[in-house]
């Protein structure tokens, strides 16, 4: 078990690390048309993930409550949502795809880019976090298999995570091995919270749904609030829209197949 619960909180960051080499085989900074189609699929993927494989297990937990079944679900979700709006009032970030104007350092860019994607990472970390809690104290009908595939569906959504923030850095004039591990380190926190979430859950146990609902708030938040005006704006939104769409049914078909 020890072996599944490590791999299953490294594969997002595998996914991220992937990402970030891109630096050393792309030559310029990613086009316009290719980062809608990255974010679009990005997208899709937590939305699918949000739904199936977290506020289902959420509500299936519950459901000893009957018709307040919803209730676990309902709070998680709703503070998941706020408290990443709190985070996003408190941290100075940049959109992913921001770039600030005006005689700005570029260590201040950098710093600001690297911080977004890390904030997004946060209740991705734990969402494979609170998923592997559930198969590991078998409280949330969650199967080693399902908790795989969100972990795997995560990493898949990581790479061009990845890619998205060393690339840009790349532009900046950074060295291929500083942008690589920039892009890299962005995605070092999810291991880390899904660690504590892991943690977390097991000294309260009848807190799982709520922390899987959570989850699936803090990932909804971040879909709705960067990475859905991202895609939709300027030119090429339909290739991202169809990218969103591939990357919604390929999450579901792992949780489904998988869970």
């Amino acid at each position: 078990m020890t072996f599944e619960v490590f791999r299953g909180l490294m594969l997002p960051f595998v996914g991220t690390t992937a990402g970030a080499a891109m630096v050393f085989f792309l030559k310029n900074q990613i086009g316009e048309k290719l980062q809608k189609i990255l974010t679009g699929f990005a997208a899709g993927v937590m939305v699918a993930a949000s739904f199936w494989s977290l506020l289902a297990p959420a509500l299936e937990q519950s459901a000893h409550l009957g018709k307040l079944a919803f209730m676990p679900a309902a709070t998680g979700f709703l503070v998941g949502v706020f408290f990443l709006l709190l985070i996003d009032q408190l941290t100075p970030h940049m959109h992913m795809d921001q770039q600030e104007e005006g005689p700005k350092s570029g260590l201040k860019k950098t710093t600001k880019l690297i911080l977004a994607v890390t904030i997004h990472n946060i209740p991705e970390g734990m969402a494979v976090g609170v998923v592997l809690a559930g198969w590991i104290y078998g409280t949330s009908g969650v199967t080693a298999a399902g908790a795989m595939a969100l972990a795997l569906g995560i990493a898949i959504q990581n790479f061009p995570e990845g890619a998205i923030v060393s690339m840009p850095l790349k532009s900046q004039g950074m060295s291929k091995g500083k942008t690589f591990l920039a892009g890299t380190m962005s995605g070092a926190v999810e291991p880390v919270a899904g660690l504590i979430t892991i943690l977390a859950a097991g000294l309260v146990i009848p807190v799982l749904p709520y922390l899987l609902s959570f989850a699936a708030g803090a990932m909804l938040y971040v879909v709705v609030e960067e990475l859905i005006p991202e895609m939709s704006e300027g030119k090429h939104s339909n290739l991202a829209t169809l990218s969103f769409s591939f990357g919604f049914v390929i999450m579901m078909i792992l949780d489904v197949a998988l869970g």
